[in-house]
């Protein structure tokens, strides 16, 4: 009756509490961890996590991310490495380099970068099993207004 199994679980919690840099804040340097973190203020620097990495809206990440699962709504500048889901929603930023087992764009969304595909279980180093495109200033332009209508 009183269970916390039905209620969804978005981020891994530890301590009761998700990590955030919360807005208004700037860091420079590198975090590690094992939880997920979210990010909706600026980073200069790097992040390394077992979990998720989510960049809200007004987040900022200038360096290189290595992450499972990766939700970005705001902007990434570097090398993005996701070994299973990345998810840009319609307002992200990316440029740089991306090498991720699995992609979803959200129409609207900006990826400028380069991008490695790697197959189920595929590893980052050292793995030629993936396929690779570039994207030269790819925005996703997609609306509702440009669906094609059965006639």
């Amino acid at each position: 009756m009183f269970s916390d199994n039905k209620k969804p679980r978005t981020m891994n919690e530890v301590g009761g509490q998700p990590n955030r840099i919360e807005k208004n804040t700037k860091i420079k340097g590198d975090i590690v961890s094992e939880a997920d973190f979210r990010i909706d203020g600026k980073l200069d620097g790097n992040v390394t996590t077992s979990g998720k990495v989510v960049i809200g809206k007004g987040g900022y990440i200038h360096g290189k991310v290595e992450c499972v699962n990766a939700d970005i709504e705001g902007s990434f500048n570097g090398e993005l490495l996701v070994s299973d889901l990345l998810s840009l929603k319609a307002s992200a930023v990316i440029e740089g380099s991306v090498s991720v087992t699995k992609l979803a764009v959200e129409p609207g969304a900006t990826f400028n970068a380069s991008c490695t595909m790697k197959g189920k279980g595929g590893s980052f180093k050292g793995n030629d099993q993936g396929s690779s495109s570039s994207a030269g200033g790819f925005k996703s332009s997609v609306g509702s207004n440009e669906r094609a209508k059965a006639s």
